[in-house]
């Protein structure tokens, strides 16, 4: 596996920037936890072990994996589908999500997510953020993550490759996608309990960094001085 330090990561430019969404740009906890609560209730399964395999993942993955055997994934997955998309109580933008997309050209990020479209749509929304001109969503893969399907698609639909893109993530599972595209990775904390043990460069939300262009049009991240600084 390959680390990035501060130096390389910061004195780079990149082509585009690719987003993950809920934990990165949206933090949608409350809501992910209250539905998962209601599902594995009603199954009666461990909630501790759901939320942590879940993170990062498809829905339909976590529930082939939870699942008793005798429940049909496909309909137990679009149930609590619909049950996320009515629920967006609560959800917000990780602190300074908002300030850096708008600094953004829009034809330089994207977000590839392993919710569907329509979910990914109503939070985003909830957060006061908006879809992207690029997003890949479940609905546009045919294997999630840690699987670089999605970062791939949204690297060509760019019109970049991923080695010169820089991939945002939260998630072990979308880190792992990230590597295996051979991106940058950078991570964000904000909505982690516990530390994350990775690597990579990590911030806690996007008011420790701003966006430039340099000469040649590449995205450039600079960092801002807060108490406790870039990990």
């Amino acid at each position: 596996m390959e680390s990035f330090n501060n130096r390389s990561l910061f004195d780079r430019g990149f082509d585009a920037i690719l987003f993950d969404m809920d934990g990165t740009l949206v933090d949608s906890t409350v809501a992910v936890e209250r539905t998962w609560k209601r599902w594995a209730e009603k199954h009666g399964l461990d909630l501790e072990s759901i939320l942590k395999a879940s993170h990062g993942m498809r829905t339909i993955e976590t529930v082939r994996r939870f699942a008793p055997p005798d429940i049909d994934p496909e309909k137990e997955a679009g149930e609590l589908e619909a049950s996320e998309i009515a629920d967006v109580d609560g959800i917000v933008a990780v602190p300074g999500a908002q300030e850096l997309l708008k600094s953004l050209p829009t034809d330089r990020w994207a977000i590839v997510t392993s919710a569907s479209r329509e979910l990914a749509a109503r939070r985003l929304s909830a957060a006061s953020l908006w879809v992207p001109e690029v997003i890949v969503t479940a609905n546009d893969v045919s294997a999630g993550k840690p699987n670089p399907e999605g970062y791939e698609k949204a690297a060509a639909y760019l019109g970049v490759s991923c080695k010169n893109c820089l991939i945002i993530e939260d998630a072990h599972a979308g880190i792992k996608a990230a590597e295996n595209a051979g991106a940058s990775v950078l991570v964000v904390t904000a909505t982690h309990r516990t530390p994350i043990t990775t690597f990579y460069v990590s911030i806690r939300n996007f008011q420790e960094i701003r966006s430039t262009l340099d000469q040649t049009g590449q995205i450039v991240l600079t960092t801002i001085a807060h108490d406790g600084g870039i990990a």
